[in-house]
C-alpha cells in the first residue's frame, strides 16, 4: 500500500469520527452549559442534576442520530475500506 493512500484514509477516517461525533458532543456542551447556568442561578450544588439531564439528552440524541451515524460508517466502509481489503 502506498503511503499517500494509507494516511488519506486515515484522515477520512478521523474525519468521520469527528462528524459522527459532533451531535453528541454538541448537545452535551449545550445541556451542561445550561444546567452549570441554572445551578449558578440558584445556588443548588446536586451532582446528579448535571448528570442525569446530560446522560438523558446524550442518548436522545444518540438515538436520533443513529441511522446518520450508521449510514456514515456503513458508506465509509464500502466506499474506502473493502476496495482497499480487496485490492490488496
Amino acid at each position: 500500500m502506498d503511503e499517500a493512500i494509507f494516511f488519506d484514509t486515515l484522515r477520512q477516517g478521523l474525519w468521520i469520527a469527528v462528524i459522527t461525533s459532533v451531535p453528541i458532543l454538541t448537545v452535551a456542551l449545550v445541556v451542561g452549559l445550561a444546567i452549570g447556568l441554572f445551578q449558578a442561578l440558584t445556588s443548588i450544588q446536586e451532582m446528579t442534576l448535571t448528570f442525569v439531564p446530560k446522560l438523558a439528552a446524550i442518548v436522545a440524541v444518540f438515538w436520533v442520530s443513529m441511522g446518520f451515524m450508521t449510514q456514515t460508517l456503513v458508506s465509509f466502509f464500502q466506499d474506502r475500506l473493502i476496495p482497499l481489503i480487496i485490492g490488496g
